[in-house]
Formats: C-alpha cells, structure tokens, sequence
C-alpha cells in the first residue's frame, strides 16, 4: 500500500477539508456542525513525485460517552497504528483547548512523526495568534489555510521527507481476488483450485477475516490468488473486527487486475452482489461472475440461461461480462473459471495499434456518424488507445462537447465486437481536434 499519513485532531479543525485538497475530490463530507466524520477515509495522493496514502479521521473526544464519539475515538487511534507520519491539526480561531492537550497526550505515546499543523490561519494577525501553539510541547508548527491550501507546500515537503522509502517493485503476478458476500463460498473456492485444504471453511459466515495472497502456479497460469472476507452492507456491520475485513476487501478489489465475483446460487444476484459488483466496475477492474452451489438448485431445461438473462438485466449497461456456474464443493468448472480470469487479465492488457484502431473504427463512425445538435456536426478523425492499465480509447473530433453517452455507448459496443474487450469496462474519451 506505501507509505500511509494521518490527519488527527479533536472535532471541525479543518481535517476534511484539507483532505479533500490533498486527494483533489470532495469525498468526505464538510460541514460546520462539529463529528460529521465518523468512519475513517483512505485517499491516494501524490506531492513532488511521491505517491503516499492519506487517512482522514474523525475528531477525538477523549472521555465522552456518547456511542459515535468512542467508536471514533478506536478509529482514530487505529489510524495513528497504521500510519508512517501523522499531521495533528489544531484550529488558531479557538486556540489551545483541552481537547487538544488530549490528542498531544495520545501522539507522545507514539514514536512516529507529529506534524503540528494550525489550521484557519489565513493572514498576518493569525499567523501571530498560533505562536500559543508550543504550548502543547510538539516543537515547530505549521501554519496552513486548508479552504483555501495556504502553506500546505511547506506542510508537505516537510512530510515526504520523513516517509519510509518504497520498496523496489518487482514484476508483480497478476492479482486475482475472489469476492462476494459472507458464506458464498470463497475459501471453498480458492480451495478446491489447490487442492488442499489452505483456508478454513465453516457453515458459519464471516470465517475469513483477512484478505490473504496464495500464489497459483499450475496448468501453465501463474498468478496471485486472493482470499476476502464477506462484504456485507455497511448497516449490516457492527464489530470492529468485521469492519476492518471489509475494508481489507474493498482495499482487495481497488488493488486487483481482476475480480472474481462469487454468488451463491440460492440467494441470487441480489442488491450486495450488485454493489461489488459496481464497486470493482468502478475501480475498472476485469471482472468474472461464478455462481456457486449450482448443484443446490433445482434445474430445468433452460435454467441456465434465464438465470443468466437475470443477471444481465441487474448489470446493464455493462453486460459484457463472463459468467460461469460452478460448485467448488463438486469442483464443478472451477478450472474453466480460472481460465476465463486469465482470458480477462490478457482482455484487460491488450493494446490495439492505432492504425488497426483507425482501420476498424472510422468506417463504422462514418457509416452512423454523431447526431447532429443545435445544426452542428460531428467529424470524428481519428481514434488511439491511450496508455494505462486498463482499456482507454481517445476519439478526435470538431466538437467533443456534443458527443453524448448513448454514442460513446455505440463506439463502446464496436470497440467490444471488433476487439473482444469481455469481462473489461472501456472508457471512451471525446478530445479537441
């Protein structure tokens, strides 16, 4: 994951707002009323060339009994656990508080990097008032503006300069993680592929609560095979414990080439399928549906193929995915499914040469051009696949604002039929001329 900085402090000291700047989206929710972060927030972010992961946390409240307050009293010390460097924000409108001598408590505990950050210090009268601040006994301060990013330069240098240093990578295995639902039959899965017993199985949902790596090498495919616990709706879950395995999920999926999606087949492809599901298409991961315990349900004629119509219908408009009915207990196809990932993870890193691309692509745009709009007309001219992990096309034309998304979904459907991109989302940009 690299190397990890957390935002600590005590409730409405600017935490998200500066946060949002760091990762450039507005993803934790600001607002004046103090403890409107609950949970934790990972973001990715990059400053001088180095890429590192920040944490948002909720504000401390040391002591309090309200129910929200101490569960994001563990979140935040589970934050400070994790991390490699911490910036403590404090807020010069309302100077040194109480509460800030309590997190100033909690950070001596740790030998780890303390970055004293005064936040709301936006001109000269302000930055006189934060001198108060070496009352809390962290040394120098920083002095920023979060809305508006004032002296987050300084911040920042200061902070990459102590980060561990990254490990070299080497060329990494493909990495394949098995996903779904508590007690679809994950472990079973992984299983039966290695033929030995390498993850507990029970009855019980929620057995698996780390996401662990298993490196595959048989049959000529070697790849890393990763284990995840049950991803339940957020409602749904209560412990920590549960908690911090779906996050290691989630975590698992953003960090996959592709997501092996197992149902179980007498429940269906039902709203939390559907949700990771999304969430691996959103991180534009190669995906595969197994439906698992096939052998549990009761088949007629054509029950395959109206189960399959079923989940098509839920994943529209992306159904060009492959889905496969197994039983890891019967080891039923459980080779074919890891040959259809494999035929994925190549889908997904397939690169098509431009003049192929072009040969391809400008007849069909020329026999169904754009629609016009406002009496204007599309001239698509050229089109290339774009670098990256994952399948980007760029579509020169004269005026790529009146492209619209039923058309980018046409040169999606040509791109998929001519180049075989299943079990892969496409992006298709539209750029000037």
């Amino acid at each position: 994951m690299g190397a990890i900085v957390a935002i600590v402090g005590r409730p409405n000291v600017g935490k998200s707002t500066f946060f949002n700047r760091l990762i450039q989206r507005r993803e934790a929710i600001v607002d004046a009323v103090s403890g409107v972060t609950r949970d934790r927030h990972y973001g990715k972010t990059d400053w001088n060339g180095r890429e590192f992961t920040v944490i948002d946390t909720g504000g401390y409240v040391k002591g309090s009994e309200d129910v929200f307050e101490l569960e994001i009293d563990k979140q935040v010390e589970l934050a400070i656990d994790e991390a490699d460097a911490i910036i403590f924000m404090v807020d010069v409108e309302s100077g040194v508080t109480g509460m800030d001598q309590d997190v100033a408590k909690l950070l001596r505990r740790h030998d780890k990097p303390v970055f004293l950050t005064v936040n709301k210090v936006d001109n000269a009268m302000r930055e006189a008032d934060a001198v108060e601040f070496y009352a809390l006994g962290l040394g120098d301060y920083f002095t920023i503006s979060s809305i508006n990013g004032g002296g987050s330069g300084d911040l920042l240098d200061a902070v990459v300069e102590v980060l561990p240093d990254e490990p070299e990578v080497e060329d990494e295995l493909p990495r394949f993680a098995v996903v779904g639902r508590p007690n679809a039959g994950k472990s079973s899965f992984i299983n039966a592929l290695l033929g030995e017993e390498r993850f507990i199985v029970t009855d019980i949902a929620g057995t698996t609560r780390d996401a662990t790596d298993t490196k595959y090498n048989r049959f000529g495919f070697e790849f890393n095979l990763v284990d995840t616990a049950g991803i339940r709706r957020k409602a749904k879950v209560k412990e920590d414990l549960e908690f911090y395995s779906v996050m290691r999920s989630v975590r698992a999926i953003e960090h996959c080439d592709v997501a092996i999606l197992i149902l179980d087949a007498t429940r269906g492809f039902d709203g939390q399928v559907q949700n990771i599901f999304w969430l691996a298409h959103r991180n534009n991961k190669g995906i595969v549906v197994l439906v698992n315990k096939w052998d549990l349900v009761e088949k007629e004629t054509n029950s395959v193929r109206d189960y399959t119509k079923k989940i098509r219908e839920a994943m529209e408009p992306f159904t060009d995915v492959p889905i496969i009915f197994i039983s890891a207990l019967e080891k039923q196809r459980i080779y074919r499914a890891i040959e259809t990932a494999v035929e994925v993870y190549q889908n997904r890193s397939k690169r098509v040469p431009t003049h192929k691309l072009n040969d391809v692509m400008l007849p069909l745009i020329e026999h169904y051009p754009p629609p016009s709009l406002k009496g204007k007309y599309v001239k698509i001219k050229f089109c290339t696949q774009l670098p990256g992990h994952y399948p980007q096309f760029a579509f020169f034309c004269n005026l790529p604002q009146y492209v619209k998304d039923p058309y980018k979904r046409y040169l999606e459907n040509q791109l998929r039929k001519n180049f075989n991109f299943e079990g892969v989302p496409v992006t298709i940009f539209m750029r000037k001329k």
